[in-house]
């Protein structure tokens, strides 16, 4: 699906509520503060890849802050990626500010109050990815949003070449080439992240943070293996049992969770994929679930629906999407 929406057609005086709306459409809710709320202009196109979004806005100067009443009633978490093209742009969470110009791009968590602002006209391109889709990923990631990364070089410079070439493809692709291209996006940002130094360094000291990706590297590749178990992991990455939970105490979840849900999460991506023609039962033990029943049980806890349920709504919106 792809959207358009401009202030051109909007008469002056309700352009600050349209304006508002359309942020919360294209994003979520967020207070917005206009320096000419009366000659304000705007415009947004949108493009949907998948299980992401991905938009161009250009807009005057403004300042949008995400506050704690916008996000208690909200269940999913989501993530911006902001890539300015045109100015510099401010951004400020958790106590920690950061200034991106372009050439950069920065990370901007739902679930956390912020300000962002640019005080010239701006071009952006933005990103919107669900917080769990990141999280299969990449440990932490809402650890990297008091940083700015790379956007010009690398694979910080193929993520953001590739947002530029989608606007011209998007037409002639079919929604499994759309969808395809999402997680292409999100392989990509996350190679970038992994890339700076800083995602050693960042949250623990470089010697932890090192053991830690080198376990979440073993425990990805080893997923579908029902033997998995701290005693593998310990073993083949060369640590003693103990400190490998005493890795995990610093990440705020247990070792075991954090299999199950990285196990969830490749079960629920492929209860979406149209081309997985395995049961439910099949996919669960393909991803290292012994017990069909203790999976769907484990599943509606997480996702808030059952496996079946799950895949049946996924390919109605696929459908209704086409």
């Amino acid at each position: 699906m792809k959207r358009r929406i401009s202030t051109s057609s909007v008469a002056l005086h309700e352009r600050s509520r349209h304006w508002h709306e359309t942020i919360a459409s294209a994003y979520f809710p967020l207070d917005l503060t206009f320096r000419d709320p009366a000659h304000f202009s705007g415009e947004i196109t949108d493009w949907h890849l998948g299980g992401l979004s991905l938009s161009r806005l250009t807009s005057e100067s403004l300042c949008y802050r995400r506050l704690p009443h916008h996000f208690r009633a909200e269940r999913d978490e989501h993530f911006l990626i902001t890539v300015p093209a045109l100015s510099e742009v401010f951004f400020s969470q958790c106590g920690k500010d950061v200034y991106c110009a372009p050439g950069s791009f920065i990370l901007e968590r739902s679930h956390e109050p912020y300000e962002f602002s640019h005080s010239e006209a701006s071009d952006l391109w933005v990103m919107k990815v669900e917080a769990k889709a990141l999280a299969g990923r990449l440990r932490g990631p809402d650890r990297f949003c008091s940083l700015q990364f790379d956007a010009a070089n690398g694979a910080g410079g193929f993520f953001a070449d590739m947002l530029h070439l989608i606007p011209d493809r998007f037409d002639e692709m079919n929604d499994e080439t759309r969808a395809t291209v999402g997680q292409q996006l999100i392989d990509l940002l996350v190679l970038a992240l992994k890339a700076d130094e800083r995602t050693l360094t960042s949250g623990g000291s470089t010697m932890r943070a090192a053991h830690l990706m080198r376990i979440e590297t073993f425990v990805r590749k080893n997923l579908r293996n029902p033997a998995l178990d701290p005693e593998m992991i310990a073993r083949h990455c060369g640590i003693s049992l103990r400190y490998l939970h005493e890795l995990f105490r610093d990440t705020n979840q247990t070792l075991s969770a954090w299999i199950r849900d990285q196990r969830l999460d490749a079960c629920r991506m492929a209860l979406c994929d149209r081309n997985v023609t395995q049961s439910v039962g099949e996919i669960a033990y393909h991803w290292g679930f012994g017990d069909q029943a203790q999976f769907s049980r484990t599943f509606k806890a997480h996702f808030g629906m059952s496996p079946k349920e799950y895949r049946d709504e996924a390919r109605l919106k696929a459908r209704l999407d086409a």
